[in-house]
């Protein structure tokens, strides 16, 4: 994987993560942290999920990293697809419109990326 690749998508990792955020909203917590509510009905701190995501990826090297961050990079670009198909259907604003469908065509094309490089690569 070039690293032009790997910038862009830590970059839409990014972006999908403030997606979220803004389309199911930060909140305040009491220790003035921002937290996001899981479909579970749980709330994590931005930071407690990001740390989560990371996670799994921190002992990894070599092919076990790429293999886990290419799974773990599908889920979420799956997320951000289906948060920004959300914005069409409920957002009347010009600008988040475009945003969603600009999220929706490259991160499905993303995803299509990724999953040729796991089945070349790994055989899944």
């Amino acid at each position: 994987m070039n690293r032009n690749t790997i910038v862009s998508l830590i970059f839409a990792f990014v972006i999908g993560g403030f997606i979220g955020w803004l389309i199911w909203g930060g909140q305040q917590s009491t220790e003035n942290t921002m937290t996001h509510q899981m479909s579970n009905g749980s709330t994590m701190t931005m930071d407690a999920m990001m740390q989560d995501m990371n996670a799994g990826l921190k002992d990894k090297e070599g092919d076990a990293f790429d293999k886990e961050f290419i799974k773990e990079m599908i889920v979420h670009h799956e997320g951000a697809v289906s948060m920004a198909k959300l914005v069409l259907q409920k957002s009347k604003r010009p600008e988040l419109l475009k945003l969603a469908n600009e999220i929706i065509a490259a991160q499905t094309g993303e995803i299509s990326q990724m999953k040729k490089w796991q089945m070349e690569w790994f055989g899944n």
